[in-house]
């Protein structure tokens, strides 16, 4: 049985066998061998340093020659036995073959000769010696190098895996907002419905173009300030046409904050729990203020309402300030991570203070899977 023992990621061809890594490390260690003999070599330097450099370049060429082939090896085979085998092989072969081609015609053979004889050992055996190390570092380095690239790529994957279970956790809590605010506005029409009221189509009218507008917008991975005012207002509009007498608000919104990135319904949650919890149950009603600032970098959102309070309304029936704001909360950490906070605090002598406080960031342009929920 044979298997293939490339390892994952290296590259194959002919650029590897002559890479100018490769070649400099050679010819650097073949310089300092060459500077050592030549303090002790008595015949021609420029034929000793042909010879060497000529060697060293030969057993480079097949340490990467057996580094891509055989394509297959035995399982019993390691690559790198291979590898170290062929140097060790090729050292005796090319200072063999050297020293016969070299030889004179009508001359002894070179192990005949006492001066080249010991010439051709002594650069044999030093070859020896240092060419299969030299192999076996290259190896260990070249490990340790894919074993560094693997242990990137691995982080890599890993950040782009936790990246993407991050998305998947802010579109299932878009997902749960998105009925939940649109299930309470369907009630609000339905109770103005039943009750009669001559403003219902008119309501009604104005939700239809508003539930356009907000529909592909809740379901984006990511929103504007500005659009996010838009559509507090809109639903602000409704709700002050269903409770005329029993409800006011303000928006303010800085025009540099606009422009600045927000996770969908983050205004809308604030507002949402303020009609909700604040102002609906109060029998008197209530005023609404929206402002949104930005100052030394960071945005400031706040919502603020003279409705039932924060303590008679969590005690109450409707469960508190519903989960509307811990999904919010959750949203807003897997946007910003731990640079963004959610605070609600009581006001007196009644009344409930919302704010959030997040990183102000530019908001990328919109594609078009943004702007519809699927795919361009």
């Amino acid at each position: 049985m044979e298997t293939a023992t490339f390892l994952p990621g290296r590259r194959h061809g002919v650029a590897p066998l002559v890479g100018w890594r490769r070649v400099a490390v050679t010819l650097g260690i073949c310089a300092v061998l060459f500077a050592l003999f030549s303090t002790f070599w008595k015949t021609s330097l420029a034929g000793l340093a042909l010879r060497m450099f000529g060697v060293a370049l030969l057993l480079m060429l097949v340490f990467g020659l057996f580094e891509q082939w055989p394509r297959r090896l035995p399982r019993w085979l390691a690559r790198w036995v291979l590898q170290v085998a062929a140097v060790g092989v090729t050292v005796p072969l090319a200072w063999v073959t050297i020293y016969v081609l070299s030889t004179p015609p009508g001359q002894p053979p070179f192990w005949q000769v006492e001066g080249r004889a010991g010439g051709f050992g002594v650069l044999m055996a030093s070859s020896l010696l240092v060419a299969p190390w030299v192999a076996l570092a290259a190896l260990v380095r070249q490990r340790e190098a894919f074993a560094r690239e693997q242990a990137l790529a691995f982080q890599l994957e890993r950040s782009e895996l936790e990246r993407q279970a991050g998305d998947a956790r802010l579109r299932l809590l878009q997902a749960q907002v998105q009925p939940h605010f649109l299930f309470n506005t369907l009630a609000n029409v339905r109770a103005l419905v039943n009750a009669g009221s001559p403003q219902a189509p008119q309501v009604l009218d104005h939700l239809i173009d508003y539930l356009r507008a907000a529909v592909p917008r809740l379901s984006a991975a990511a929103t504007t300030l500005g659009d996010e005012a838009q559509l507090v207002r809109a639903y602000l509009e409704l709700m002050r046409m269903r409770m005329p007498d029993r409800m006011h608000f303000t928006l303010d919104v800085d025009e540099a904050a606009r422009g600045l990135a927000c996770p969908p319904a983050t205004l809308m949650t604030l507002v949402e729990n303020a009609v909700r919890h604040g102002i609906d149950p109060a029998e008197d009603g209530g005023g609404i203020d929206v402002q949104v600032r930005v100052q030394g970098g960071r945005c400031r959102a706040c919502v603020c309402d003279t409705g039932l309070g924060l303590q008679r309304s969590s005690s109450g029936g409707g469960g508190g300030l519903g989960t509307g704001l811990s999904s919010l909360r959750e949203r807003l950490a897997l946007a910003f991570g731990g640079d963004a906070h959610l605070r609600v605090s009581a006001l007196e002598p009644r009344g409930v203070r919302a704010e959030v406080d997040f990183p102000a960031r530019p908001a990328a342009p919109p594609t078009a899977q943004d702007l519809s929920g699927r795919p361009a």
